[in-house]
This record gives C-alpha cells, sequence and structure tokens, in this order.
C-alpha cells in the first residue's frame, strides 16, 4: 500500500523518459549522427559534469545558454493580465544578505553609479500588499556580484526590505551592468562554436514573497541596455524592461540619502503578484493546454 502513494510520481517520470527518448531519437535520425559525432557529444557532456563543483554548476549553465532554463521557469510560472512576469533566478541569490529599512542602500559606497528603486508591490486588483518581504541583489559597476570575490567579507549590492502599509518600498542601489557568465569552461567553448556571445544585459534581481501569494522571481531590465536583445541565458522578457529616469537635482538626491551634489538614476516599478489560488488556476490551465500527463 505504501508504494500506491508513488503510483502517479512513477507514471510522469515514464511519460518524461518516454518522451525524451521519442524526440532523442528523432534528434539523432534527422541529423544523422556520426559515432564520431556522438562520441564528442559524450565527452562534452562528461567534461561539463566535471566542470562542477560546490560554487559552480556548468550543468545549470549549459540548461541557461540553450534556453531550457528560461523555458521551464515560463512554464512553471504563467501569469495574465498585469502580474509581473518570472524570470531566471540566476546562479548569484545567496540568504546571506543586508537587512534594510525603507530608504537604506544594499550597495556599499563606490560600487557604482547612484541609482534609486521606488514603487509599489500590489494584486491583480490594484491593492497594495502590505509587509511583503523583498530579496534583492545586483552586480557592482566592475560586472561581478559580491559572492565572486575571494576576500568576500560581508554582503554588498544586495538587500532585503518590507513593503510599507500602502505597499511601497523604496531603497538606494547602483546602475546595473552588463557582465559575462563564465567562459572558461565547456559551455564557453560552445557559445563561442555557435557564434554566440557570452554576455548578459543589465539588470535588477527581485524575488517577492507575501503570505497567501505566489513567490516571484523576477528581474528588471534598463531599457537601451547593452546585449538586452541577445542575452546570453534568455532572461529576458519585453515587460521587465523599464526606464531609468535621470535625476540632475541635488535636493532631490539628498533627499534621497545620496551625498551632496549628486545624480542618480531613478527606477519606478509596480510590482504585481498572483494569489496562490490564481497561479494554481493559471497553471492547471497551462498544463491542460499542454495535455501533460501528471
Amino acid at each position: 500500500m505504501y508504494l500506491l502513494h508513488f503510483v502517479p510520481l512513477f507514471r510522469r517520470l515514464r511519460f518524461i523518459f518516454q518522451n525524451l527518448v521519442k524526440y532523442l531519437h528523432g534528434f539523432v535520425n534527422e541529423t544523422d549522427l556520426t559515432t564520431d559525432e556522438w562520441m564528442a557529444a559524450i565527452q562534452f557532456l562528461t567534461r561539463v559534469g566535471q566542470t562542477c563543483t560546490p560554487l559552480r554548476q556548468e550543468m545549470i549553465l549549459l540548461s541557461d545558454v540553450l534556453g531550457v532554463s528560461a523555458l521551464v521557469d515560463s512554464l512553471n510560472n504563467p501569469v495574465e493580465g498585469m502580474a509581473t512576469e518570472n524570470t531566471v533566478l540566476g546562479p548569484f541569490y545567496t540568504d546571506d544578505t543586508l537587512h534594510i529599512a525603507n530608504g537604506d542602500t544594499i550597495a556599499s559606497e563606490g560600487k557604482g553609479e547612484y541609482m534609486y528603486v521606488e514603487g509599489r508591490v500590489l494584486t491583480t486588483e490594484g491593492v497594495p500588499i502590505p509587509d511583503a518581504i523583498i530579496d534583492t541583489w545586483e552586480s557592482d559597476s566592475d560586472g561581478f556580484y559580491d559572492t565572486q570575490y575571494i576576500n568576500r567579507s560581508h554582503p554588498d549590492c544586495r538587500g532585503r526590505l518590507r513593503t510599507s502599509n500602502d505597499g511601497s518600498f523604496n531603497f538606494r542601489a547602483i546602475v546595473p551592468v552588463p557582465y559575462p557568465i563564465p567562459g572558461d569552461g565547456p559551455v564557453g567553448e560552445l557559445l563561442l562554436v555557435m557564434n554566440r556571445h557570452n554576455m548578459r544585459p543589465s539588470h535588477l534581481h527581485m524575488v517577492v514573497e507575501a503570505p497567501g501569494y505566489h513567490k516571484l522571481v523576477t528581474a528588471f531590465y534598463p531599457e537601451g541596455s547593452k546585449f538586452i536583445q541577445s542575452d546570453s541565458v534568455f532572461g529576458v522578457k519585453e515587460s521587465l524592461v523599464v526606464k531609468l529616469e535621470h535625476i540632475d537635482d541635488e535636493r532631490e538626491a539628498q533627499k534621497r540619502g545620496f551625498p551632496a551634489g549628486s545624480s542618480f538614476k531613478l527606477m519606478r516599478l509596480n510590482i504585481v503578484m498572483l494569489t496562490n489560488e490564481q497561479f494554481k488556476i493559471y497553471r492547471a490551465k497551462n498544463a491542460e493546454t499542454k495535455g501533460a500527463t501528471r
């Protein structure tokens, strides 16, 4: 009787592998794969696995550059209407972060050009969501995340805050810059063979959580950023591209906590979350459309 609990899991597993074998065999037939090509593929995948360490996941990176990670994310996080879209989490999230109040900074001085982020977290009906937890992180002006520095002593360019009673949030940050994904391994070699670059466009990551709402993993991409049309991991979605307003007003800068004489960029956001019930409905509808066995 105990094994009966796993019958749906086994059924789903059989469905997945039956389709994998079906399409894999179709691919081999369609490309008329040679023995040497098959062996080269085996060796490539072996090297991808051997490149993985506790701090580096080359297999996920392979999934990223093939667009599989973004596709799986989209399938598992459907949205309708004005709800904010998901995108890939990326490898640089960490629970080790700064807890900040609204108006505080996530970045230490000298990390990049000043940016102020403000907005609200709302329901699909436009009702503010108070006390939502926002995790946010970004690279510095050199294109590195704090976890990439060997001498990292504390979190930087990342923070955690809560929305106010009116659903609002605001914090000081820096203008994100484009940066490369690791290109010194087999995945980097694959990109070269495919005549593709390994760059990601500028973006600010956010994870938003609130009781009764589906967890949102997303990022926002400043309009006009280089590589925004050719993101190496296919993370950009049109709805997540935002404008940065240039503010050259010392009073406005000081009011937001920037040093005297400063100008800054302003990012305004409305983040719209689905309730858990809305998410279940949209996810079921999506699965039904695909006709997948579950």
